[in-house]
């Protein structure tokens, strides 16, 4: 069973998505292999275009590269001011979920059915100090999973930062009064000291790029951020 199916069936089913953000780009591809050895369940591909952020990072020729390397679903999420022209981009390349910005003045339901028509995971991405309300509710149903931001986006190692828990709290809320088939990813400052509280606000994915490249045991740091068996 796929870690899609296994969320959608029960909701308290958590895994962690190993951010190449942090990993050492001299050494992707076995960086790659060893979290997938480690028991990741999906690799985090943050896409920057240096407009949307301040910062610069991978093309899709990366993500064609980890393509051909690991069979983990790849989930690109897109820190650019065009996803409309980049997405499919990265989906050809090779990725199977693609995230993009709320804040974004685009029409965020026809790309999300674009991408999905593809066979894409599509991902919905909000700020930490975007507030979210009826707008966002309402299109939820166009859309495989729900992104909050935890820290502003752009760098790692920042601090998490706990004031977005209740988005989640809301999120959660939301899949159940509207029948949504959604799953909930977190990304930025997650280590062992705040995974518990990100796990309990109802996140099931938890991105994490130096609390698990920055150690020397990858399998302990995964196990570290996942609750106990």
């Amino acid at each position: 069973m796929s870690w899609w199916q296994r969320a959608g069936a029960d909701p308290r089913d958590v895994v962690v998505a190993p951010s190449i953000l942090a990993a050492d780009p001299t050494r992707l591809g076995e960086e790659v292999e060893a979290v997938v050895e480690a028991g990741a369940d999906l690799i985090h591909v943050d896409v920057m275009d240096g407009h949307f952020v301040d910062n610069l990072t991978l093309g899709p020729h990366v993500v064609k590269g980890l393509r051909e390397g690991t069979g983990l679903p790849l989930d690109c999420h897109l820190m650019v001011t065009d996803p409309e022209r980049y997405a499919p981009i990265f989906r050809e390349a090779g990725a199977d979920a693609v995230s993009f910005h709320w804040e974004l003045e685009i029409d965020h339901v026809a790309l999300a059915r674009r991408l999905r028509n593809d066979g894409c995971r599509v991902g919905l991405v909000v700020n930490p100090r975007t507030a979210i309300g009826a707008r966002f509710r309402d299109v939820l149903g166009e859309f495989d999973y729900a992104l909050i931001m935890s820290v502003h986006p752009g760098f790692g190692g920042q601090p998490f930062d706990p004031r977005v828990l209740p988005k989640l709290e809301d999120l959660v809320r939301w899949r159940t009064e509207d029948g949504l088939d959604l799953v909930l990813e977190i990304d930025g400052g997650v280590n062992p000291e705040t995974a518990p509280s990100a796990r309990d606000a109802g996140a099931q994915i938890l991105v994490a790029g130096s609390a698990v490249f920055g150690k020397d045991d990858y399998r302990a740091a995964i196990a570290s951020l996942l609750p106990p068996a």
